[in-house]
């Protein structure tokens, strides 16, 4: 499903950058670097490929279905044979000793063992007497079972599947953090564009005062020094308008280069000012990260590997035994055909142990470190979980304080630019000095980049919330 959603998104955004190539909004980039980026390949790449690892973890509690094989198997050289008064002749052999055999194989998580199904022939020709020989396992049912020993299939069966799981949510926290990545390169050009506004428009305002001044300062009205005073600002704003179209160069290439925009259209960028804000509660936001998060699935899968880690320890402690019984039917003939004429019972029954009697500690050890190790664990996810819920807390206090920090900015903004306006006109009047002026300059200039700012922590805080959640507050949803 999801990659049909990606041919769509792309499709969509190819007519939209057809019909508009310049016009963009935060979540039209947002929406194409989770279609077009290196990084969204490469999360999606990672997410295959830890499915097709978990397929073959899963492939190995199927039926397996083998062919066994050895042919051919000719071999001629001189081979040591004793002799009945011990000594030793080398004799000549040439033989072919071929084999082929079908089994199928099951193996069994809850008990760790084996069975199976096989059918086997074996053609031996002696070449130097002219001889043939057929032995053949017709068929035969068997069981290889671990005795007293550390179950892995069991404990894979566990552990594995959360896993998975982890990589799943991993990969919607990369495409989440691509969402991040995004927004932060989108205000870095939004900012230069910004930038290079205030540049250009304080330079063309320079040149107005500064043929206002002319005029006043040949009828006496302003001295030598203010004229000198505004030249100079004259100079800084053209310097700044030079500076600043490096920075949105700049600024173009890294956010095109992230998003995966290869034309050499500029990118004019629309000011993503929220229409409304979602209510967000602390206690919601942490049950939905311990409910989406992979950290949240990986405290429960570190803590069963601890565990499984002590099983394995104190398996490796005791008797290591492990049972070998097969049933079925065989014979030997000179005739292939012969071979399933009066076939004989064959039996197998063995029972394999070891058991340590002197190991210095060694095995003593390992249980006490192994289970040291799962106590250091179970502190180290009590501390995790800890950050991890006060990570989620304050992201979500913060949110809340930059909600507000954004009106306040946005009103500053229009007061400063109203009262530069205001101050303009009365420096055309002669009713305000020039370093009145230029206050009121910088003030309008501090208070818009001001604003793209705390749009910019607005945004960042609301995405980084729905990395840390994985929950999409403004359509109440995973």
């Amino acid at each position: 499903m999801k990659p049909i959603i990606s041919i769509i998104l792309l499709l969509s955004f190819q007519v939209l950058m057809a019909q508009s190539p310049d016009k963009l909004t935060l979540a039209q980039v947002i929406d194409l670097a989770k279609a077009k980026s290196i990084a969204a390949r490469r999360a999606t790449t990672t997410k295959e490929t830890r499915y097709w690892e978990y397929r073959t973890f899963q492939s190995n509690f199927k039926p397996q279905l083998l062919l066994d094989s050895r042919l051919p198997a000719f071999s001629r050289s001189f081979q040591e044979v004793v002799q009945p008064d011990g000594t030793i002749q080398f004799q000549p052999i040439r033989y072919n000793n071929s084999s082929v055999g079908v089994s199928l194989e099951q193996n069994i998580a809850r008990t760790g063992g084996t069975i199976y199904a096989t059918s086997q022939v074996q053609r031996f020709d002696d070449f130097i007497r002219g001889a043939t020989l057929y032995n053949g396992t017709l068929f035969a049912v068997g069981l290889e079972q671990p005795l007293f020993q550390f179950n892995e299939m069991k404990w894979g069966k566990k552990i594995e599947p959360l896993k998975y799981q982890e990589s799943t949510q991993e990969y919607i926290e990369a495409i989440e953090n691509i969402a991040l990545t995004a927004s932060t390169l989108y205000f870095d050009l939004l900012l230069a564009q910004v930038n290079q506004q205030i540049a250009e428009t304080n330079f063309k305002n320079t040149e107005d005062i500064q043929r206002i001044a002319n005029e006043k300062f040949e009828l006496g009205k302003v001295s030598r020094n203010e004229i000198l005073q505004l030249q100079l600002e004259q100079l800084k704003a053209q310097k700044a308008v030079s500076t600043a179209r490096q920075e949105l160069e700049i600024a173009t290439l890294n956010l095109k280069a992230y998003i995966g925009l290869q034309n050499n259209d500029k990118l004019d960028l629309i000011e993503p000012i929220p229409t409304s804000s979602p209510v967000i509660v602390a206690e919601r936001a942490i049950a939905e990260a311990y409910a989406n998060r992979a950290d949240a699935i990986g405290f429960t899968r570190r803590l069963l590997e601890a565990e499984r880690d002590v099983v394995k320890a104190k398996a490796d402690r005791g008797i290591n035994a492990s049972l070998t019984a097969s049933l079925g039917f065989s014979n030997r003939s000179e005739v292939i055909g012969d071979l399933y004429q009066k076939p004989q019972n064959q039996e197998l029954v063995a029972i394999s142990f070891t058991m340590p009697i002197l190991d210095w500690g060694r095995a003593l050890s390992s249980v006490k470190t192994a289970e040291a190790n799962q106590q250091l664990t179970v502190y180290t996810i009590e501390q995790d979980k800890q950050l991890f819920t006060q990570a989620i807390y304050t992201q979500v206090t913060l949110f809340d304080m930059l909600k507000d920090q954004l009106s306040l900015t946005a009103r500053a903004d229009s007061i400063a630019a109203e009262k530069y306006q205001i101050a303009r006109e009365r420096y055309v009047l002669g009713d305000l000095s020039i370093t009145d002026l230029s206050i009121a300059f910088a003030e309008k200039d501090q208070a818009k980049r001001d604003y793209i700012g705390a749009l910019r922590d607005y945004w960042a805080a609301f995405y980084r919330l729905r990395l840390l959640t994985l929950f999409d507050f403004e359509n109440k949803k995973k």
